[in-house]
């Protein structure tokens, strides 16, 4: 039987950084880096009045636990994706909260017909950095903002979103959507139409609460169930490859 399977290279291992720094010490999405300077400047200058104008005690046993819980929840960790363009990969950590049939946004002209859609809700204990679920070509973007709804388990219209298409290299194009939720409506998404994307990439995030809404192309079944818990750019949410097989059975 010929074996269609390549060992990782010994640069490939060694990117993965397979250590315990990997854990305790993982990157800073940007945009983390820039709150985290704010705060700190802000604590800093408080602190001072506090200490030195009003002499009061310092407001740094609050400021350093605000601080070390932005860091965390700007964290950024190494992801090994699985390979294989037929894969459609979670574009976020946290929990399967629905599967249902829906319609897609009409900005992203992927039909007027039903698609089944997986929504993943992140808390603000998740990696809140977004990845891209396929390999492919950006062909539609839609920002829409809103108020601050709770998004957990409901289909609310009134929340910040970006809308996003993407033609996948296997040919169908499926719909990502970014829900900002209750706490707060902050949506960071720098792609352009026709900018293209790798499976398991760094695409944006969404700040605090929220939620991810993946549709999945016509013919293609989640692999996943409600209540699942999601790693972005790893978990496997469906396979495109059954409709290479319905093609070559329509043959």
């Amino acid at each position: 039987m010929k074996q269609n399977y390549s060992f990782p290279t010994q640069a490939e291992l060694d990117a993965v950084k397979l250590n315990w720094k990997r854990y305790l010490f993982p990157a800073i999405h940007p945009e983390g880096i820039k709150i985290l300077g704010i705060e700190f400047l802000i604590i800093l200058a408080l602190d001072l009045i506090m200490t030195r104008v009003l002499l009061l005690p310092s407001l740094w046993y609050i400021g350093l636990p605000l601080i070390i819980f932005s860091f965390y929840f700007f964290r950024n960790p190494d992801r090994v994706s699985p390979k294989g363009d037929d894969l459609i990969l979670s574009p976020a950590d946290g929990i399967v909260s629905n599967i249902k049939s829906m319609v897609p946004p009409k900005e992203l002209d992927l039909g007027t017909e039903p698609m089944i859609r997986i929504s993943i809700f992140m808390s603000v204990f998740n990696v809140h950095v977004n990845r891209s679920p396929v390999s492919g070509t950006v062909t539609r973007l839609h920002y829409r903002p809103g108020k601050f709804v709770n998004i957990s388990d409901k289909d609310s219209e009134d929340n910040e979103r970006q809308e996003i298409a993407i033609l996948s290299k296997k040919g169908p194009a499926i719909g990502v959507v970014q829900i900002a939720g209750l706490v707060a409506r902050r949506i960071y998404c720098p792609l352009k139409e026709n900018d293209t994307v790798t499976a398991g990439k760094v695409f944006g995030m969404i700040r605090f609460g929220s939620r991810l809404d993946v549709y999945l192309p016509h013919g293609v079944y989640p692999k996943v169930l409600v209540g699942q818990s999601m790693i972005a750019g790893e978990t496997v949410l469906a396979d495109m490859s059954t409709l290479t097989t319905a093609k070559k059975k329509e043959a």
